[in-house]
C-alpha cells in the first residue's frame, strides 16, 4: 500500500525534513468543473504546482482516440521538469475528490518510469484535516527539473485487446452507464461485452479514503480471476481503479482510450443491461 498510496500524516513529516525531496501536483479535475486553476488559488498545500489534466495529463481529444488519449512522451516529459519533477524525486499527487483525477498522474508518471509516485489517501480534505496549512495565490514557478521519461512501465491495451480479453475486463464507470440506462457524454450507452462493472467510487470510504487493502482485494477476487483491464469514460477514473488494484496487490493494464473511443467506432459492438 506505501508503493501507492501517503497519508497526510506522513507527508507532513516528510515536509518538515529539510533533506527529503519532494515534488507536489495539485491535479483538481472534475467533469464539468473547468475551475482546477481557481481551486488551487484558494487554496493548495504549500509549495504545490497546479497540473492541469485536459492539457498536461492528456493529449488533445478526438473520437478516433478518446477524450483524454495519452499525452506524447515528449510533452509529457516537457511538463514533469516544468513541475520541477528531477531525477530521484518523490512525486505525490492530490485533489479534493478522493484520488480519482490524481490518480492520473500517478499512472502518468509511473508508466513513463518515475519509480516514486504516490496519491495523498484522502487529498486537501485529509490533509487539512491531519492540521495542514493551505497557501493561497501562485507559488514561485519551479526550478526546472531534469526528470528523463521512457514509455511502457505500466501495462496497457488497445481496443482490439479489449475485445479479446481473456481475463477480467472491469469498466470502473457509474453502474448506470455501464448498463447502458444513461450516457451524458459519449455517442453510445452501454459497455464493452464481457465487461464486469466495477465502479471506482466503490474503491473509496465514504470520507474519500482508499478502502483498506484487504476489503479491495475481497472486491476484485469477487468478480473473477485471471489477468485483469480496467477502462472507464476517458482512461481518466479507470487509473484510480488500477491504483486501488495496486493497493489490493493485483497488477493491471489500463485500457486508455477507453469507453469514449470504443463508442465512438461503429464497428464495435455494446452491451447493455
Amino acid at each position: 500500500m506505501s508503493a501507492v498510496l501517503i497519508s497526510a500524516e506522513e507527508l507532513r513529516e516528510l515536509l518538515s525534513q529539510a533533506d527529503s525531496r519532494l515534488r507536489l501536483l495539485d491535479v483538481r479535475w472534475a467533469l464539468g468543473d473547468p475551475d482546477g486553476p481557481q481551486h488551487y488559488l484558494d487554496g493548495h498545500i504549500p509549495g504545490a504546482v497546479f497540473v492541469d489534466l485536459e492539457t498536461e495529463l492528456a493529449a488533445p481529444p478526438s473520437p478516433a482516440r478518446g477524450r483524454h488519449p495519452l499525452p506524447e512522451l515528449a510533452q509529457l516529459q516537457k511538463c514533469a521538469r516544468s513541475w520541477g519533477v528531477r531525477t530521484g524525486d518523490t512525486v505525490i499527487a492530490y485533489d479534493a475528490t478522493g484520488g480519482l483525477a490524481a490518480a492520473r498522474a500517478w499512472w502518468l508518471l509511473r508508466w513513463a518510469g518515475v519509480p516514486d509516485v504516490r496519491i495523498l489517501d484522502g487529498g486537501l480534505p485529509a490533509w487539512e484535516r491531519a492540521g495542514g496549512t493551505l497557501a493561497t495565490g501562485a507559488e514561485p514557478d519551479p526550478t526546472p527539473g531534469d526528470v528523463v521519461l521512457t514509455p511502457g512501465h505500466l501495462a496497457t491495451i488497445d481496443a482490439d485487446t479489449a475485445a479479446a480479453w481473456p481475463g477480467l475486463l472491469l469498466d470502473a464507470r457509474a453502474g448506470e452507464r455501464y448498463r447502458g440506462e444513461t450516457e451524458p457524454v459519449d455517442p453510445r450507452a452501454g459497455h464493452i461485452p464481457g465487461a464486469h462493472s466495477a465502479p471506482t467510487a466503490e474503491n473509496l470510504t465514504a470520507e474519500g479514503y482508499f478502502k483498506p487493502a484487504a476489503e479491495l482485494r475481497s472486491r476484485f477476487t469477487a468478480l473473477g480471476d485471471g489477468k485483469v483491464a480496467v477502462y472507464c469514460g476517458s482512461g481518466v477514473t479507470a487509473a484510480h481503479q488500477v491504483a486501488a488494484l495496486a493497493v489490493a496487490g493485483i497488477d493491471a493494464a489500463l485500457y486508455p482510450g477507453s469507453w469514449s473511443q470504443w463508442s465512438n467506432d461503429p464497428k464495435r459492438p455494446v452491451a447493455t443491461a
